[in-house]
């Protein structure tokens, strides 16, 4: 079934077709051998990068030490010798251990694309016999017809911001148990697909900071008992993932690992590359060794009708206390009640936008983090899925540039027909669209002619859609032209930069006719729809301006 490949699969080479032929071992590069070297051009770095996302974040100033700082992954060779990436899939490799990315019943239907098939039906009766796996755990089974000796099946977790850290600290696991029992059955080289799946929500950059760092940590205790670790992807996404990644926490020389200390996530985790969680520390000191000295005395015995009033002296107490351990950090419960309490007045403080008319726009604002996931998971859904009949109704469109050769991105408010519109699905598109445009400064032109009669959007859905576009999208947007403004569409962005924010609406440049948005935006970098011509028109009395009914063309009147 599997015929031997003749010359090395480099890092960036195409996938393999299972089945086909096996790779093995000495013919994947090393990690530490290979000459990629792009991944550390980071001053001329695409500001689009997640790790320049997470701007704020960054840095454990905690580990400041002098003028310097301590890396948190200092350059181990002997360690480093032990990774190799491979772009293809993992039972083609001539490893010990493969790794199946499978569900709690361990079913073929659920179980990495392509490995049953490729390992035979053998492997699908030894997992029926095993009763199941939970998440986060692992199991191992024969390979039967694969190259490899043993395939090592792990339960991914299911994503949710709500529970990120119990998501992290699961899929830590996961890489964690596959790597104790590849030990545990006296095997070394292992190869490991990407864990998480689609269907699970994880997001992948996060999911692949949390698989490298855990890897690594295992190492640094277990190096000498592997002998190879192979990082597999079978998409380009992942790969380049991984490529950036990879040096951050396998660095491979001083420079990368200079890098490293300015680009890593402030969390990097704990010993075991796990997510460090505050309630669970132990806060307690310990007692003091030198207990001050008491005069003997003679032991009496209260009377038996006074044993119930009998109370300690505090004085004496106090003497074997640390003073340290009554200036305790802040109760785990107190500081949820203080949050709860934070969420209500949020919440409160949005009664007057209700009140008005605006919607709800309750809730406290997303951190950074939350920011990042809720953008993934939607930019991951709206890729896999048909938004056509989104497309069809050209509410947003792409342009061209702007005069200073910005991107534009049109919008049509007249399209939003929100009785017929499905918001979820609109999103999703939005985030599509907009994605490859937010990653540099661009520009938005919105076009409100005789769109003041359909239903507008409340603004708790608004801040909704800023929440998942980002703060890249706040960063880098440049302007905002608003084409034909009523007084009511004035008032709602007036409440936009009062109550969803003044950074984004503060960008608004109102246009009350064609002529003044070409300042701005030259007529043949967009695609304008006839009745906004007619809406000009109709709104300016034809002052300034002749527009030609055959091709469009506008120009001004002498």
């Amino acid at each position: 079934m599997y015929r031997t490949v003749a010359t090395a699969t480099t890092v960036g080479g195409l996938p393999t077709d299972s089945g086909e032929y096996v790779v093995s071992l000495d013919q994947v590069p090393r990690w530490s051998d290979t000459e990629y070297r792009s991944s550390l051009d980071y001053e001329n770095e695409d500001p689009s990068f997640s790790n320049s996302y997470f701007a704020d974040p960054l840095t454990s100033y905690s580990e400041i030490t002098g003028n310097g700082m301590i890396s948190r992954f200092p350059v181990e060779h002997e360690i480093n010798s032990k990774i190799y990436l491979w772009r293809g899939n993992p039972w083609n490799l001539e490893v010990d251990a493969v790794v199946n990315a499978t569900n709690e019943s361990m079913d073929e239907a659920h179980s990495s694309l392509g490995l049953h098939a490729a390992a035979g039906p053998g492997l699908a009766e030894e997992c029926a016999t095993l009763g199941g796996c939970r998440t986060g755990m692992a199991k191992v089974t024969n390979a039967y017809d694969l190259p490899a000796r043993r395939v090592i099946h792990t339960v991914g977790p299911k994503y949710a911001v709500k529970y990120h850290t119990a998501a992290e600290n699961a899929l830590s696991h996961c890489y964690r148990s596959c790597l104790e029992l590849l030990i545990d059955n006296g095997l070394q080289s292992i190869a490991m697909g990407c864990i998480y799946t689609d269907s699970k929500n994880y997001p992948r950059e996060p999911a692949a900071h949390v698989a490298i760092r855990t890897v690594r940590r295992f190492l640094e205790k277990q190096k000498d008992k592997i002998k190879a670790v192979v990082f597999c992807t079978t998409t380009a996404v992942d790969t380049e993932i991984y490529k950036r990644l990879l040096p951050l926490y396998f660095p491979r020389d001083k420079h990368e690992e200079e890098v490293a200390i300015s680009k890593l996530p402030a969390d990097v985790g704990d010993e075991n590359g796990e997510t460090i969680i505050d309630e669970r520390k132990i806060r307690i000191k310990p007692l003091p060794k030198k207990a001050i000295p008491r005069p003997p005395q003679a032991p009496e015995d209260p009377p038996v009708s006074d044993v119930g009033l009998v109370r300690r002296n505090s004085s004496y107490l106090d003497s074997y206390l640390d003073p340290a351990f009554m200036s305790l950090i802040k109760d785990p419960d107190q500081r949820r009640k203080e949050q709860w309490e934070k969420t209500a007045q949020a919440q409160s403080s949005w009664n007057c936008a209700r009140l008005l008319g605006f919607g709800d726009l309750g809730g406290p604002p997303l951190s950074v983090a939350e920011e990042y996931s809720l953008h993934s998971r939607y930019l991951s859904k709206a890729t896999s899925i048909n938004l056509s009949e989104i497309a069809e109704m050209k509410i947003v469109y792409r342009g061209g540039v702007d005069s200073e050769g910005r991107p534009v991105m049109v919008v049509v408010g007249a399209h939003f027909l929100l009785r017929c519109l499905d918001l979820e699905r609109f999103i999703l598109y939005v985030v599509k669209e907009f994605e490859p445009v937010i990653k540099k400064p661009y520009t938005i032109v919105y076009f409100h002619s005789a769109a003041s009669l359909q239903l507008q959007p409340e603004l708790g859905w608004m801040r909704r859609l800023q929440q998942i576009l980002g703060r890249k999208h706040q960063r880098n947007l440049h302007a905002i032209y608003v084409l034909h403004p009523t007084f009511h569409l004035k008032a709602t962005i007036f409440a936009l930069q009062l109550f969803v924010d003044n950074v984004v609406w503060k960008k608004v440049v109102y246009v009350d006719r064609l002529l003044q948005l070409f300042r701005y935006v030259p007529r043949e970098q967009l695609t304008i729809p006839d009745f906004v011509f007619q809406h000009d028109l109709e709104v300016n009395g034809g002052k300034g301006l002749i527009v030609d009914p055959r091709t469009k063309y506008v120009y001004q009147r002498p």
